[in-house]
């Protein structure tokens, strides 16, 4: 069977040249479906995939699951939950994440959030808004902090590493148990958590969704953590029970939060979360093409595992 590539990816000419060049022979149909802000541009016509044996980009779960030549799907972004679901794919389908790309972004965002966090920045800016000179009191540092890192791949690692430069103790939970990696003082399983949440200054959650991870954080974990302690969501916004989250904070337990990720998404209007005045919520913007580099490191990922697919070689990032 022949291959047909569909890449959706958003590239530059010169990048597009580097595919043509990495397939030669091989049809090849280009139509970037993101675009250069990180923003989804909708497939007008899922007949453009037909006969395609190889998708790079997030293409919708519906269109792929009618297109029984699909080897390989090359996922733009690193979470891929959406793909694992039964049927959502086709048969022997392998799919590959963007696990990776997104790291800098989102660990810059969290860092700056739990930074802003531990010196009241959200509320001085309330302060500012409302003309109001009021000095709020003491401020927290990372200095001699433990930090927990819920998810210790490469979003956990480079914001542990941030962390680590000012002086913080770095702890990271993941499945299996490993060797400490650059940014991690120490590595445990996830099944610890119960025993470090007390411990820990800093939580920063960036898990992918799971049926195991669903809640992970609901109002018992919320209990267990430090009355001052400081929890960050970069990963899946189902981690945390929202309405969990809100009491907690309502009643004036953790220094504070900030969320890039909530459930559901778009937060609703009526949620209390909104008007939490030590909580910092964005809309899922941690992530995204907001830096060049993430969507440079998306597309070297796509054209090296490219690559290795057309000479039988494993992929990079194999999810399934």
């Amino acid at each position: 069977m022949s291959e047909l590539i569909f890449n959706a990816l958003p590239l530059t000419e010169a990048e597009r040249a580097q595919f043509e060049a990495a397939a030669p022979g091989v049809e090849q149909r280009f139509l970037p479906l993101m675009d250069n802000s990180g923003l989804t541009v909708p497939l007008s016509d899922p007949t453009l995939v037909e006969g395609a044996t190889v998708v790079l980009g997030s293409l919708p779960a519906d269109v792929l699951s009618t297109s029984p030549t699909l080897k390989w799907l090359q996922t733009w972004s690193a979470g891929v939950d959406v793909y694992l679901k039964p049927g959502a794919l086709p048969d022997g389908a392998m799919l590959t994440s963007a696990v990776g790309a997104y790291g800098p972004s989102v660990a810059e965002h969290l860092f700056a959030c739990l930074l802003a966090l531990m010196k009241r920045l959200p509320q001085y800016r309330d302060q500012q808004r409302g003309h109001c000179w009021s000095d709020l009191g003491t401020v927290k540092t990372l200095s001699g902090a433990t930090v927990l890192a819920v998810g210790a791949g490469d979003i956990g690692q480079r914001f542990s590493a941030l962390c680590q430069t000012m002086g913080a103790r770095t702890i990271g939970l993941k499945r299996t148990v490993c060797p400490p990696p650059a940014g991690l003082d120490e590595i445990h399983t996830l099944d610890e958590l119960d025993q470090w949440l007390p411990k820990a200054d800093v939580v920063a959650l960036a898990l992918p969704q799971t049926p195991a991870t669903i809640h992970i954080m609901d109002q018992r974990r919320l209990d267990l953590m430090k009355d001052d302690a400081i929890l960050l969501n970069g990963g899946r916004g189902s981690a945390i029970d929202p309405q969990a989250l809100a009491e907690t904070l309502r009643v004036g337990r953790l220094w504070g939060a900030a969320l890039d990720v909530t459930e559901p998404e778009p937060l609703p209007a009526t949620s209390p979360l909104w008007d939490i005045d030590n909580l910092i919520l964005t809309p899922h913007v941690a992530g995204g093409l907001h830096l060049e580099g993430t969507r440079e490191r998306i597309v070297a990922i796509a054209l090296e595992n490219l690559k290795r697919y057309l000479a039988g070689e494993p992929l990079k990032n194999r999810m399934k």
